[in-house]
């Protein structure tokens, strides 16, 4: 992980049950003698991120809706790192305002760069119930008066209706829909689940996916999938290329890379890929500027 993260080390389950009782029934021993929880568990993980955010970032009552994506911490922590590094080194550190397309309900990148850096951030999103928890998570974070949740009414625009006349974003970032179908995207939800589950566990269903853990579809799936998502928004980032330092977006699938990189580079735009590293998984993100 990247070096200012917090939680390059074991999570402390001690600790982190004194501060929220409720994760305790959820910790547990496996095989190799250390404590952890059941990550295939959406209640369990619900829990974990309630306390992180609690005990390491004053985040009081963060909370989600049923069927709505569960972020993990620590990879969205990095990501705010490394997008800082960027900016630290165009020497950008003060008054910094960013803007996170398709926030979901969690707001969580908002929340994090308002709490670790003192960001004001913005978040937009097509899902008028996101918008409306993502609005309720900013106000547990203590740092309400520095995030804005706005709704995009449009799903064909990302960045149109969102960046307002005169407005100026030193950066936009983003978590795309990865998968080309809803079928796709629970197939590889379900053999996630069950990559994570301990042997003696319950088999998990495709039933038990819709009504457990799933995620909504526009956070999943859209046509074309990650890399037409991101073909679209490079495109449409050339019209704003007057008010928005950089530009950014994780790409999951690393087969992507080139067909992005031929879009930037038709679009005469310079950009550089960040790698990054959260335990045995190896993630990126695209960053470019006009």
């Amino acid at each position: 992980m990247h070096p200012n993260n917090l939680h390059n080390n074991p999570y402390n389950f001690e600790s982190l049950i004194k501060v929220h009782s409720l994760l305790a029934p959820f910790v547990f021993v496996n095989d190799q003698g250390t404590e952890t929880i059941d990550f295939s568990s959406p209640e369990a993980v619900l829990h974990l991120n309630k306390t992180l955010l609690l005990h390491h970032y004053n985040v009081t009552d963060w909370n989600i809706p049923p069927h709505y994506l569960c972020p993990p911490i620590p990879g969205r922590v990095d990501y705010i790192h490394y997008i800082a590094d960027i900016l630290t080194e165009a020497n950008i550190t003060k008054d910094v305002k960013g803007l996170d397309i398709g926030v979901g309900a969690n707001g969580i990148y908002p929340i994090l760069g308002a709490q670790i850096y003192n960001w004001n951030m913005v978040g937009s999103d097509i899902d008028e119930n996101a918008v409306k928890a993502a609005k309720e998570n900013s106000k547990t974070s203590g740092a309400e008066k520095q995030i804005e949740i706005r709704y995009q009414k449009n799903n064909a625009n990302i960045f149109k209706d969102i960046i307002l006349e005169n407005e100026y974003f030193h950066f936009t970032m983003c978590n795309p829909p990865f998968h080309t179908s809803e079928e796709e995207a629970t197939k590889g939800t379900l053999r996630k689940l069950r990559n994570l589950q301990q042997e003696d566990q319950p088999y998990q269903t495709k039933k038990d996916i819709v009504l457990n853990f799933g995620g909504q579809a526009n956070e999943l799936w859209c046509n074309g999938g990650e890399a037409l998502f991101i073909k679209r928004m490079i495109k449409q980032s050339a019209a704003y290329k007057t008010q928005v330092g950089w530009f950014t977006t994780l790409v999951s699938r690393k087969e992507n890379l080139n067909k992005i990189y031929k879009q930037l580079d038709k679009l005469k735009a310079s950009h550089k890929t960040i790698k990054m590293e959260q335990g045995n998984k190896q993630s990126r993100f695209i960053a470019w500027k006009f």
